[in-house]
């Protein structure tokens, strides 16, 4: 199956790195953070992609158009013009880069690359987030469900520390930032049926996908959730990407290739 990756917002929460570069580029353990991405659905057997571009969107396609060069040890001979590659890090992706505007919200882009999934299913995430699911179980839970849309979702920690108290005031015990609260969040990893053009008619350029398309396919009960029970993380500050970046010289759970 084809992956979608919304890579062209502005990354305005990580601007002390966005505003150099894509936020997807902005890298964890020296590759970009898309790449991390990349390489998860490569390891589960999806490795072609359609890439919607916006802010900063040539910083894409130069690192994709010289990702041989990026990536390998060389000898330049200047003096007869040539280069000599030592090495082979290639990867077996093939990417579709598609400048889907430099403000359209996320269902927009989604919309303007949909000609591109040759009407067939295809998966779609963000190009800021990170993952240890089994892709293809999400895959295989979308077609039992028969639904148009699936959703990855995890139950989300609480940013505070929480108090237990008794009716009278008296504090039991502190737990620090729980891990589950309880609520289940959108974590990305859609899987999409062709269908989904159904919720994208008309103008959709200054539409969020987590809105108006999102909300009416639950109004029609066409999107189902698969609960993730593992890590997930999203990189939208400075602080995450040196979280990341932590967990990433530790053992990256993400990290299933």
């Amino acid at each position: 199956m084809k992956v979608v990756i919304f890579a062209g917002g502005r990354g305005t929460r990580i601007s002390e790195e966005s505003q150099l570069r894509p936020k997807p580029m902005i890298e964890i353990g020296g590759k970009p953070i898309l790449w991390h991405i990349m390489k998860t659905y490569a390891h589960y057997g999806h490795t072609e992609f359609i890439i919607c571009l916006g802010y900063k969107g040539w910083h894409i396609k130069e690192y994709f158009a010289n990702y041989f060069l990026h990536n390998a040890d060389m000898t330049v001979d200047l003096q007869n013009n040539s280069i000599e590659f030592l090495n082979n890090n290639a990867e077996p992706f093939k990417v579709t880069m598609i400048d889907t505007g430099l403000e359209t919200m996320t269902a927009g882009r989604l919309k303007r690359v949909l000609p591109y999934t040759n009407n067939e299913p295809f998966l779609l995430t963000y190009g800021d987030g990170l993952i240890d699911a089994n892709i293809n179980e999400t895959i295989d839970f979308h077609k039992q469900t028969g639904k148009i849309c699936t959703m990855t979702s995890i139950q989300a920690g609480s940013r505070f520390g929480v108090i237990k108290m008794q009716d009278n005031g008296v504090i039991e015990s502190f737990e620090e930032k729980p891990k589950d609260s309880g609520s289940w969040i959108n974590a990305g990893y859609f899987v999409v049926e062709p269908e989904i053009r159904k919720y994208l008619e008309g103008d959709m350029d200054d539409i969020m996908w987590e809105a108006e398309p999102m909300v009416n396919l639950a109004k029609d009960q066409q999107i189902a959730a698969y609960k993730h029970h593992g890590f997930w993380k999203c990189m939208d500050t400075l602080r995450e990407k040196e979280e990341l970046e932590s967990m990433w010289e530790k053992g990256a759970k993400w990290k299933c290739w």
